[in-house]
Formats: C-alpha cells, structure tokens, sequence
C-alpha cells in the first residue's frame, strides 16, 4: 500500500491551514493572551472544556500551564473539565449530556475567571451550554472555533475572544488548534516569565 500520495496531501493541506490562518488568528491570539495572563496574574483561573478530541487539547492545555512550556517556573493555575471519568457519567446520568460542563463551572468558576472552549467541530450543546454557565459566573471565554460555527459565534459575548480557523474539515481544525494552543502557551510563558531563550527541557 502506497500512503505517500495521502501523507503529501494531508501534509500540504496542513501546511496551507497554517500558513492562511496566521494572519486571521494574530489579533484574537493577542486578544487571548492578555486575557488569560490578566486573570492568571490577578490570581484568577483558566477552565478548560471540549468534546471529543476536542478535549485533548483542553487537556493539554491544562498540562502546559501546571508542568511547564518550555522553562522552570511555578505552575499556573489551569484545570480542564473533561478527565474526570466519575463525575462526567454522574453529570450526564442525572442531568444530561449538555450539562456536562455547565454544571461544574456553576461549582467551581469565579468571576474573573476565564474559560477556554475548543470546538474542532461545530460546538455541540455541551461546549455552548460551558459558555452560557461561563457568563452566569461573570467570566471571561476563549473560543477556539472553526469560522464557520454561526452557533458558538452567537453564543459569546462581546468581550469575549473567539480564534477561528478558516477551514471546513475538523481533522485540519483540529490541527491548526494545537499548534494555536502551543502558541498561546508559549506567549503566556513569556508575558509572565519572560522570553526563553535556553534549551527547551
């Protein structure tokens, strides 16, 4: 079996996502970074949602900010809502699936706070239900979205930051958000900590 001609296609294709969505993603990136790192510095906290795949990198995330990016610091306050196994089948058996998210923010957000939603594909009522309760909790939210998701788009507030992506496919979305999640980590380090400029660890 010859996978050549599929790789060099998805590679390519890969290639021209991020070269097409730098400029699209810089600001709403810039936007991001001050809103967290505010939050962050303010002693506030970052919560993470999304489905499916999506969640990975929410998880992720949540990694970057309590280890560390790429140098020796003091972890950042980050938590993600998906890795609780328990809890999600408890949310979901008596409250719903779309509830998932919602009702653990009701618990455990604060104002000030910032939510971080990632949608590859078109939000399920899960991720939108996460920003409505985000809002009930006067926080912040931070949508990483495909330009397409009309619905997640209506969902959040004004001074709220959504990056999307410009792409139909959710595999090509999928990997233009991580390296916009590796991105937003490292300009986080940076803001708070300072430029690195050792040997990543």
């Amino acid at each position: 079996m010859d996978i050549y001609p599929s790789l060099a296609a998805n590679c390519q294709a890969t290639i021209e996502g991020l070269a097409m969505t730098v400029d699209a993603v810089a600001e709403p990136l810039a936007a991001a970074v001050g809103l967290i790192t505010g939050a962050l510095l303010g002693e506030r906290k970052v919560l993470t949602c999304g489905s499916g795949a999506d969640a990975t990198l929410a998880q992720l995330f949540v990694v970057q900010m309590q280890s560390q990016f790429q140098q020796e610091r003091p972890a950042l306050p980050a938590m993600t809502l998906t890795a609780d196994g328990a809890t999600l089948a408890a949310i979901a058996g008596h409250s719903g699936q779309s509830e998932l998210y919602a009702r653990q923010l009701r618990a455990l957000g604060q104002p000030g706070d910032v939510l971080l939603c990632i949608a590859s594909s078109d939000a399920d009522p899960s991720v939108l239900q996460a920003i409505d309760a985000a809002h009930e909790r006067s926080m912040s939210v931070v949508a990483l979205s495909k330009a397409q998701d009309n619905m997640l788009q209506a969902t959040l507030a004004a001074s709220d930051v959504q990056i999307a992506v410009n792409v139909a496919i959710p595999a090509r979305a999928l990997e233009l958000h991580t390296v916009i999640i590796q991105n937003l980590c490292e300009l986080i380090d940076s803001t708070i900590f300072g430029s690195y400029t050792g040997t990543p660890s």
